[in-house]
């Protein structure tokens, strides 16, 4: 297996977690599987650096990257991420579970990532937005609607998306809504499209439930994250009878045997940036998150959160990624072992990456729809998607991440093969 150069051999790293998964796809692809190379280097990687004049004066450097994995399927489509850790290595893993994701529930997409290395809360407003606006102008020469499509992650969120929006715009001289999804609904954005990447964690969640059995009235869920995804998904899996019993986040870890009063928390994160001090709940440490009694856990803050020895713990019957690449391979293992099914990040978590695809195609068309249109249109999709990749599962006999990659790889792979390779 090659690895790339400028990236750490560490076994713990994202992109490294990435390649595995490769190589376990690799036996089931036949003929296709000679073109597998093109999945382990990405097309193109960027890395720029952003002076920024602070508000007392000072000028400070921040590091940022936009990575474009594989474009075979159609224009570049991936978040753009604030945070302390971003790295090329995390970005690239991020780009590459992308392509798989955009390729596994069927979009016109490639897989792309960007992001910056900043704590964006130390940042006042207009410091933010300055560096927004200087980096989509350092990237802007790879991005447009037809060559790659940024969106929000973690860190970020639509009024950063209208910065990048108008600075795009700015300098190309016309407003070009489509260059970026996430916006706010009256700059071009769509409805529903914050609580959609929730809403597929749901919707895919109880597509498997029903088929394992799993009764969501009254089963106990954990969460992992209490961000737009954990939270919508905690939300809807309540309103069907579910009780929310822990909830971890940066600050706190929260149980609560008869479940958490989401409301109340809600309110109490909004106005203290944190769910820490919530008298709903008791206080446990974070390491006992992973010892709580649950049917169903939803990890959905960052990746590499379950490990070999979180997974020995773990009560649940279901892990439903709403995060990107929460689960090494060697917890995938254990987890498999010990009959507990993972429905994987890259179709789990694709509910954001879909009502995406529907924003770009309002955009492009100038016309809008509504949104009982868009969840209706998403439910369907994200549902096909499922039932399509667990049959594979059944056929294939193994698990749905396995069957997610085949999917996703055969579809990427025959893209490469009848392309073929410029200039030849």
């Amino acid at each position: 297996m090659n690895k790339l150069s400028y990236v750490s051999d560490s076994s713990t790293t994202a992109w490294s977690t990435y390649l595995q998964q490769i190589d376990r796809v690799a036996p089931y692809l036949g003929d296709l599987a000679r073109w597998i190379e093109t999945l382990r280097h990405p097309k193109r990687a960027l890395i720029v650096d952003i002076p920024l004049q602070m508000d007392d004066g000072s000028i400070r450097h921040f590091e940022g990257f936009r990575v474009q994995h594989n474009l075979s399927r159609g224009p570049g489509k991936g978040g753009i991420r604030y945070h302390p850790n971003v790295d090329l290595n995390e970005v690239m893993a991020l780009s590459a579970w992308m392509t798989i994701k955009c390729a596994a529930v069927n979009l016109p997409y490639g897989g792309a990532k960007g992001g910056i290395r900043v704590d964006p809360f130390t940042l006042s407003e207009s410091e933010l937005e300055r560096l927004t606006r200087r980096y989509t102008s350092e990237i802007g020469v790879i991005i447009g609607p037809q060559k790659d499509i940024p969106a929000p992650d973690v860190g970020t969120n639509s009024k950063v998306m209208a910065w990048m929006m108008d600075t795009y715009s700015m300098n190309h001289g016309t407003t070009v809504t489509g260059v970026v999804t996430g916006k706010p609904v009256h700059l071009g954005g769509s409805l529903g499209r914050e609580k959609a990447t929730g809403r597929g964690v749901f919707v895919t969640g109880c597509e498997v439930a029903r088929r394992l059995g799993i009764e969501i009235a009254d089963s106990r869920v954990a969460l992992q994250g209490y961000g737009n995804v954990g939270s919508e998904a905690a939300r809807l899996f309540v309103a069907t009878g579910a009780r929310v019993v822990a909830v971890q986040d940066h600050s706190a870890t929260l149980f609560n045997a008869s479940g958490i009063d989401l409301p109340a928390l809600s309110a109490w994160q909004a106005r203290h940036k944190k769910i820490a001090g919530f008298n709903g709940a008791e206080e446990i440490a974070s390491d006992a998150f992973w010892h709580v009694q649950m049917d169903i856990l939803i990890p959905a803050a960052l990746e590499g959160q379950i490990t070999r020895e979180r997974a020995e713990k773990l009560s649940c019957k279901l892990v439903l990624e709403g995060a990107n690449g929460p689960t090494y391979p060697e917890a995938d293992d254990v987890l498999s072992a010990r009959g507990i099914t993972v429905v994987p990040d890259v179709i789990c978590n694709a509910g954001g990456v879909t009502v995406s695809y529907f924003e770009w195609v309002q955009d492009m068309a100038s016309f809008f729809w509504s949104e009982n249109e868009i969840n209706q249109r998403m439910d369907k999709l994200m549902t096909d998607a499922m039932v399509h990749i667990w049959d594979k599962a059944r056929e294939k006999e193994c698990s749905l991440r396995t069957a997610a990659y085949i999917v996703a790889c055969e579809r990427i792979l025959l893209a490469r093969k009848d392309r073929g390779i410029y200039p030849g």
